[in-house]
Order: C-alpha cells, then sequence, then structure tokens
C-alpha cells in the first residue's frame, strides 16, 4: 500500500474531497516524521508503538572482503506492533 493509497481509502470512507483527504494525511505522517525526529516515541492504541533506539557503535565485517570495520553510532526507528493487529492478522490466514 502506497501513501497514495492511503489517500484513497481516506477519500472513498470518509467522503472528504481527495485533495483535503490528501492534506489530512501529510499532516499526520508529517507530525509522526517530526515526533521521532524529536526522538519521542508514538504509541497508536490498537496499532502500535514506534520508538527511536541509539545504536552504539561497533565492528562490523565486510562479507566479501572479510575486512573489519567500524559501523558508526546512529539512531534507528523501531516499530513493536500491538496484540490487537497481531489478533487481527493472525485470524485473516
Amino acid at each position: 500500500m502506497t501513501k497514495a493509497d492511503i489517500v484513497n481509502y481516506v477519500f472513498e470512507k470518509v467522503g472528504l474531497p481527495r485533495n483535503e483527504a490528501q492534506n489530512i494525511v501529510e499532516v499526520i505522517f508529517d507530525s509522526i516524521k517530526q515526533t521521532l525526529i524529536a526522538g519521542e516515541s508514538i504509541k497508536i492504541s490498537g496499532f502500535g508503538t514506534f520508538n527511536v533506539r541509539k545504536k552504539n557503535a561497533r565492528i562490523g565485517r565486510n562479507p566479501k572482503t572479510k575486512e573489519e570495520v567500524e559501523i558508526t553510532p546512529r539512531k534507528v526507528v523501531t516499530f513493536k506492533s500491538s496484540d490487537q493487529l497481531k489478533e487481527s492478522v493472525e485470524k485473516q490466514q
């Protein structure tokens, strides 16, 4: 599913004009992005939690040359789905 698909879904379900549906989706994604950039977590009830996690520097290995390289510290976004979402997905199998 793409962002355009989400806009179409909101357009069809809510009945807003397409440009308003697109603006709403953009605002939601932008607020999620800005919250994660600030290092805060986002909990969406019934869906899951997005967190920013710091990864320390470590030594990695180039699989082709077997050469050791230092991997710099960085931040990564993680997602943990809620139990309700897991159950919904399992029921569809």
